[in-house]
């Protein structure tokens, strides 16, 4: 990966974090509420379920309901804020987030919360691409860039550690819809500190070019539909005719989306955009990490819970190698990178992922303390892989293309994560007889279940080492 062909750009005023503190706040609270969001909610899904009397399809669309939007309109908005104004964007979507979590205290019925669930997603869309293109109008030192994205993805990272605790201390002493609300403060806080913290839009820095209406339409109908695809063969299996049809509407609708964008004056996004090595590049790395921490995400808690006999606290424990690890190393990769270079740093850190991907393929099964070491390995380099490509990814792009860029970045992990968790899903229903309860209860149950996380993990990790190789070669074209 490299960041040695950048694009010319305007230099930033800011020369610390600590001159642009409020900035730095206001976009590390919108990162936070992306990652906390969902997973806060899901310790009240029992609650919810005896509070509205919801069915076990309503639960599956109030936790997927903003997912998918959320992953399935970053690109659109992205487009939408490199035109009107990325700052201009965000704001009126922290404003609508706010007034969509408010919207709660009126929720009475399952198809309520799934309706103001599914808001919350497309406002969170919103802001999503916007964090990392404010971000980039801040600073224009690599360092400074390297440290503000380590600093604002690591609050993230907290609100998912500490998220489904939080939830759950907040349900013991107040209603669920408390979970919702406490967004209003947050959103309130991110307002104003990106408003009086961030420069207002340039209006010489947007895209010019019209709004692409029926590609933003065909391209959020395709990430939308893999995104169900591989929730649906995950839940279904493929047995069951529904994954076969949303993923066949996934194809249809990204080769509607590739010919509408090849064949319009405006695209709203120029596909030779991704031919520049540092774009290509980064977004492999990206797809790359997204299905390593897929195979590890499903993999890991269902085998310490089933197979081992940890109740779900421990479980949560034993992952927290990943995420303590992810928090620690987070402040030293500027300085890694410093030292052994950025063209270097990349691939160091996707080899540690791959190897702690083998690790758990091969030797997870035999005792935890190697499921720690994978853990450890494949958060230390995810982590610098990360930091690394989602700055490369946008130094690759124009000036009037960065909010597209961000989602983009965003969207490559997201698509690879889902299809990551499809394919072990798969591979682990079909090496199974019976349910999954079986697997800790039967010893040819368990023995399947631990042969087939064997073969998805290799699997994975195959196709990880073939993205990430590939994107060496394409770093080095540039």
């Amino acid at each position: 990966m490299s960041v040695d062909v950048i694009e010319v750009r305007k230099p930033g005023q800011a020369t610390s974090l600590r001159a642009v503190w409020p900035a730095i706040l206001g976009l590390s609270v919108v990162f936070l509420v992306e990652m906390l969001d969902n997973s806060v909610l899901n310790v009240a899904l029992p609650t919810i379920t005896r509070d509205l009397h919801a069915s076990a399809a309503d639960l599956q669309w109030i936790t997927s309901g903003y997912s998918l939007l959320f992953g399935g309109l970053m690109i659109a908005f992205g487009s939408i804020a490199d035109r009107y104004g990325t700052r201009r964007v965000m704001l009126i979507g922290l404003g609508l987030f706010a007034l969509a979590s408010l919207a709660v205290l009126a929720v009475r019925t399952p198809g309520q919360l799934v309706a103001v669930r599914a808001v919350i997603g497309v406002t969170a869309a919103m802001t999503a691409p916007g964090t990392m293109a404010l971000c980039f109008r801040l600073f224009d030192q690599e360092n400074l860039l390297m440290r503000a994205t380590g600093l604002i993805s690591s609050v993230g990272l907290v609100g998912l550690a500490v998220g489904p605790t939080v939830g759950g201390l907040v349900i013991q002493v107040l209603p669920w819809q408390a979970l919702l609300l406490l967004n209003v403060p947050i959103a309130a806080l991110a307002i104003a500190c990106i408003r009086f913290g961030v420069p207002a839009d340039d209006p010489a820095h947007r895209n010019r070019s019209p709004l692409d209406l029926p590609g933003a339409l065909l391209g959020t109908a395709t990430i939308i539909l893999a995104l169900w695809t591989a929730t649906l063969a995950v839940e279904e299996g493929w047995g069951h005719a529904k994954p076969w049809l949303a993923g066949a509407g996934a194809v249809l609708s990204a080769l509607g989306f590739v010919l509408r964008e090849r064949s319009t004056a405006h695209p709203m996004f120029d596909f030779a955009l991704l031919k520049r090595p540092s774009v290509s590049a980064s977004l492999a790395y990206q797809a790359a990490i997204g299905l390593g921490l897929a195979v590890l995400t499903f993999s890991v808690s269902l085998q310490l819970q089933l197979v081992w006999g940890w109740s779900p606290a421990q479980a949560a424990l034993g992952n927290l190698p990943q995420i303590v690890t992810m928090l620690a190393v987070g402040p030293f990769v500027e300085k890694f990178v410093e030292k052994i270079g950025a063209r270097l740093a990349g691939p160091v850190g996707a080899a540690a992922v791959i190897a702690g991907l083998l690790i758990y393929g091969l030797l997870g099964r035999q005792h935890y303390a190697w499921i720690a070491a994978a853990l450890v390995l494949t958060a230390a380099g995810m982590r610098v892989v990360m930091i690394i490509a989602a700055v490369t990814v946008m130094r690759g792009l124009p000036e009037d293309q960065t909010s597209i860029g961000a989602a983009l970045n965003d969207t490559s992990q997201e698509v690879a994560s889902s299809v990551g968790m499809a394919v072990t899903g798969t591979i682990v229903a079909a090496a199974l007889a019976g349910p999954l309860t079986d697997v800790g209860t039967r010893a040819a149950a368990t023995h399947s279940f631990e042969n087939a996380v064997t073969v998805a993990t290799l699997t994975l990790t195959a196709v990880c080492a073939a993205l990430v190789l590939w994107a060496i070669r394409r770093s080095r074209k540039g």
